[in-house]
């Protein structure tokens, strides 16, 4: 009775180890690791808002409406609890990413105001944090991709056979990613050359 037991507990075993749960393990923690860094670089681009919308304040005092378009995406973005939840729910995700997108946009016009200010484009605080703005939206893009390629192999583990019942058996479920359309405009890093214009 007792080998008879040992023989289904280590047949059980090996069934589930060929099921994909350990996959669907595995790349379930990548997705978690890979979201944790995005939103690590996002957070790290609110954080240079205030400074970049001060310093834009001190010489284009004029342009209080993108000043305000870029306070306000920031709020919107702050206002978005991004747990590690929302990477389960489809309309939160996409949320998060509308957000996340209007976010590049106002940036994306404040620092186009710059090229009207020579004095603001000439200042060394602006530079500096145009400089840090630019590498966080390259880290950006690249956290991005990280966790792209993470769901899409987690994804493809969930509607795989044989893993997908075992998937359905334990509650996996397919998680959002970024989409296609809104790719292109939210990985666009805002215009940051303030370089001497063309000839």
């Amino acid at each position: 009775m007792r080998n008879w037991l040992l023989s289904i507990v280590l047949l059980l075993s090996l069934s589930l180890s060929g099921c994909g749960y350990n996959t669907l393990q595995s790349t379930d923690e990548q997705i978690k690791a890979g979201w944790s860094e995005v939103l690590n670089q996002y957070q790290r681009r609110a954080d240079l808002v205030p400074n970049l919308v001060n310093v834009v304040k001190g010489y284009a005092v004029h342009e209080k409406e993108v000043l305000t378009q870029v306070t306000e995406a920031r709020a919107r973005v702050g206002s978005i609890q991004a747990t590690p939840e929302l990477i389960n729910d489809e309309q939160a995700f996409a949320r998060f990413q509308q957000a996340q997108a209007q976010m590049s946009s106002a940036l994306s016009r404040l620092l186009a105001v710059s090229e009207r200010y020579p004095q603001l484009k000439a200042d060394g605080v602006f530079r500096d944090l145009q400089a840090q703005l630019e590498g966080t939206e390259n880290r950006i893009t690249v956290a991005r991709n990280r966790y792209i390629k993470a769901v899409q192999e987690y994804n493809v583990t969930v509607r795989s056979f044989p893993s997908n019942l075992t998937a359905m058996m334990f509650g996996f479920k397919t998680k959002p990613n970024f989409s296609v359309e809104n790719e292109k405009e939210i990985s666009a890093a805002p215009r940051v050359d303030f370089g001497a214009p063309a000839k």
